[in-house]
């Protein structure tokens, strides 16, 4: 009697094991098969308009990678709060508004001020594509934003004073005529010339001066 009882403990036990890791696999398959298909998300794209733009330029990674990085990189870093307070308006130069897409549709939108004067600028707008809103605010702007944009399609003259860099810094370019050593050994030469004949001309007025006034005392004591 106790061993039949005993088989039946076991057999309703081994069950009961099965038919929990039946249910466990049947609700793992769907779950591991929603995460294999989840979808991608879509590439970024970039969308530019404004000054001199007769039509948008439209950025898109399979054709202008780098360009649609960098473009994206000049509002991806901007905090949650800016200043409310923009420049003057005659102050500010060229506006181009930019569109950050994710794949077809639009996510944000800022605008853009490379030549504002001390430095560049950029607006994000309170409203934003969509349903979406962001806190309006100025912010400023990368020192290489002009270079940017002009490297992606926007007709801005070149810069030569900063082709790279981030806020508040940026590595500066010299032109190749300006780096002349000779010209400028000479002209350190020519400096060192002026200032010793200038110490010369000085050490030439005391002596005479010196040399007058001892004469003077000279004659007062005969």
């Amino acid at each position: 009697m106790v061993r039949r009882v005993k088989r039946l403990v076991a057999a309703v036990t081994g069950a009961l094991i099965a038919t929990a890791c039946s249910l466990a696999l049947v609700g793992a398959a769907p779950a591991r098969a929603a995460g294999s298909t989840a979808p991608k998300p879509p590439p970024a794209g970039v969308d530019i308009t404004g000054d001199r733009l007769g039509q948008p330029l439209r950025l898109r990674p399979d054709t202008h990678p780098a360009e649609v990085v960098a473009v994206i990189d000049q509002v991806s870093w901007l905090g949650s709060t800016g200043q409310q307070r923009g420049p003057a308006a005659d102050s500010l130069g060229p506006k181009y508004t930019i569109v950050v897409l994710a794949g077809d549709a639009p996510r944000s939108t800022y605008d853009l001020y490379p030549l504002a004067k001390g430095g560049p600028r950029v607006y994000r707008p309170a409203r934003q594509p969509g349903a979406t809103r962001a806190k309006a605010g100025w912010f400023f702007g990368r020192l290489n934003m002009s270079e940017t944009l002009r490297t992606a399609g926007v007709p801005l003259e070149r810069q030569f004073d900063t082709v790279t860099g981030g806020v508040g810094g940026g590595e500066r370019v010299i032109p190749e005529d300006s780096l002349d050593p000779a010209r400028d050994i000479d002209e350190v030469l020519g400096e060192l010339q002026r200032l010793l004949l200038l110490n010369v001309g000085v050490m030439l007025v005391i002596t005479f001066g010196l040399a007058g006034i001892a004469l003077l005392i000279r004659h007062r004591t005969h």
